[in-house]
C-alpha cells in the first residue's frame, strides 16, 4: 500500500486500521480474540481499538461474546464472503488436486493465497507418512516470504512489488528471525525462480521443511501457492528434487485449470 496516498485519502487511515483489526479478528476463529490482544496485535491503544471495533460490531463485520469479551467474526463477513467465493475462491476446483499432492507424496498438503502482504491456508489435506508438521492449518497466516507458499508467491512478483514489500516491511528480520532479513530473503528468492519452487528448510519451525509452488491467473499473476510440508529427514536432497518436479506438475495443472474456469 501506498503510505503516501494513505495520507492524502480522507479517511484513509481509519479504514486501513480497520481493515487490520478485521484481518485479526478473522485469524482468531470461532475461538475470538480480547481486545487487549487485537489492540497489541495491530499496535493501536487499546482505546482506539475499542472504538474501531465497536462500529465494526454495529456493521455486523465482527461480534463479540456477551460473557467472556472476546472479539469474532460477524455475520456479515458470511454474506460477503459468500458473494465473493465466486470470483476469488478456487477450493472447489482445487481440492482434488491438493489431495493428489498429499496421495502421491505422502506428506501434508495445502492450498494457499495471497491476501494482500500475507498468505492464507485454505485447504489442508494430510499425507499418509505418520510422522507430520503441524506449522499450517486452514485459516494460518504468514507473511509473504516467510513460509514456502508466500515465498513462491513473492519470488514471481514483478521486480517493483517485491522492492515495495520490503520497504513495507522492515520488521521481517526481528520478527521472524535473521534469516528473513532482506538479503538472505532476496537470495532464497532469486533460489526460487531458479528452480521453480520455494524451499523453507526449517525456518519457522526447527526440522520443520516446506516446498512451495505458485499458482497463477489467467493473466500471469501469482495469486495462490500449493505447499507440502514434513520432518527434515524427508526432504533429503535425493528426494528433493521428485518432491519437486510432482509439486509443479500439480501447481501447474491448478493454474490450467484456473485459467480455463475464469474465461
Amino acid at each position: 500500500m501506498d503510505a503516501s496516498r494513505d495520507r492524502t485519502v480522507p479517511g484513509a487511515q481509519s479504514v486501513a486500521r480497520a481493515a487490520r483489526l478485521l484481518r485479526l479478528v478473522t485469524s482468531g476463529g470461532a475461538g475470538g480474540l480480547t481486545v487487549a490482544d487485537l489492540a497489541r496485535r495491530a499496535e493501536l491503544t487499546r482505546p482506539t481499538a475499542h472504538r474501531l471495533l465497536a462500529a465494526l460490531r454495529n456493521e455486523g463485520l465482527v461480534d463479540q461474546d456477551e460473557k467472556t469479551g472476546l472479539w469474532m467474526p460477524g455475520p456479515e463477513l458470511y454474506l460477503m464472503g459468500s458473494a465473493a467465493a465466486s470470483r476469488y475462491d478456487i477450493t472447489g476446483i482445487a481440492r482434488d488436486i491438493v489431495r493428489s499432492l498429499a496421495v502421491r507424496t505422502e506428506e501434508s498438503a495445502f492450498l494457499s493465497v495471497r491476501r494482500g502482504d500475507e498468505t492464507v491456508c485454505l485447504l489442508r489435506e494430510e499425507g499418509s507418512f505418520p510422522i507430520r508438521s503441524f506449522v499450517l492449518s486452514e485459516g494460518v497466516r504468514f507473511p509473504l516470504g516467510v513460509a514456502s507458499a508466500g515465498l513462491a508467491i513473492l519470488a514471481f512478483l514483478s521486480p517493483h512489488d517485491v522492492d515495495a514489500y520490503f520497504e513495507r516491511h522492515p520488521e521481517l528480520a526481528s520478527e521472524w528471525g535473521a534469516a528473513h532479513g532482506e538479503k538472505r530473503l532476496r537470495a532464497r528468492l532469486r533460489e526460487t525462480r531458479a528452480r521453480g519452487y520455494a524451499l523453507n528448510p526449517g525456518l519457522i519451525v526447527e526440522g520443520s521443511f516446506g516446498l512451495g509452488a505458485a499458482v497463477f491467473t489467467r493473466e500471469g499473476h501469482p495469486q495462490w501457492a500449493l505447499s507440502l510440508t514434513g520432518v527434515e529427514f524427508r526432504f533429503g536432497p535425493d528426494r528433493l528434487a521428485d518432491l519437486g518436479r510432482t509439486l509443479l506438475a500439480h501447481a501447474h495443472q491448478l493454474t490450467t485449470r484456473v485459467a480455463a474456469t475464469n474465461r
